[in-house]
């Protein structure tokens, strides 16, 4: 797993052991945006938890993981830089355009609904984690595969906000799938991002 810097926002970056064997084969990638608590500027903090952490373990991940860092202790997720870095990360690696896949835990399940909606013609799908967004904005979701999950003892977001959500995503005919934890508070990602489905599930998403 690789660190850099770029402009407005540094990242951590991993490619599966297959991508220099293969030199003529694209890949998918996750985007994966991080929780308040590993925000500002010590990059490692970047992989304390979910797909950089299991990289940085040493797991076998089967798609290029770009886990970029929110500089910003305060503050939410910037749609639109995270938009750049993916586009030039796109760019530089062999990328398969047809399986961008999002996902980010707490302030960062926040973030990849807004970053989903802000691109909707980006992802392919889209794994939102102990974060929501207002039920309003169900309409500016893009109509694509989605995968909730929540705990149901969680402090910090009420799982009354994906309740909600998913509710109305479910009634506009959408395609959710929602996993709520019993028992389980804000940190319900440790059990999402073990769930054996979970990577299966998003390989078999691509765009139309």
């Amino acid at each position: 797993m690789t660190f850099a810097g770029r402009g407005e926002m540094q990242y951590l970056l991993y490619l599966p052991p297959d991508y220099e064997a293969h030199p003529d084969s694209a890949f998918p990638l996750l985007l994966f945006l991080h929780g308040g608590g590993e925000s500002g500027d010590e990059i490692d903090k970047v992989a304390t938890h979910g797909p950089p952490m299991q990289a940085a373990r040493g797991d076998r991940l089967p798609f290029i993981v770009l886990s970029p860092q929110n500089p910003h202790v305060r503050g939410f997720w910037e749609e639109r830089v995270v938009k750049a870095l993916l586009d030039s990360i796109v760019q530089q690696y062999r990328v398969d355009t047809q399986r961008l896949y999002l996902t980010g835990l707490s302030r960062g399940g926040y973030g990849a609904w807004r970053v989903a909606m802000s691109f909707p013609e980006t992802f392919a799908a889209l794994v939102p984690i102990c974060g929501a967004t207002a039920e309003s904005y169900a309409g500016w979701v893009p109509d694509i595969p989605i995968w909730v999950f929540h705990g149901d003892r969680d402090p910090v977001v009420p799982m009354s906000e994906s309740n909600a959500l998913v509710g109305r995503l479910l009634g506009m005919g959408r395609k959710v799938r929602y996993t709520l934890y019993p028992g389980v508070g804000h940190n319900s990602w440790e059990r999402a991002y073990a769930e054996p489905e979970l990577y299966p599930w998003l390989l078999e998403q691509r765009k139309p």
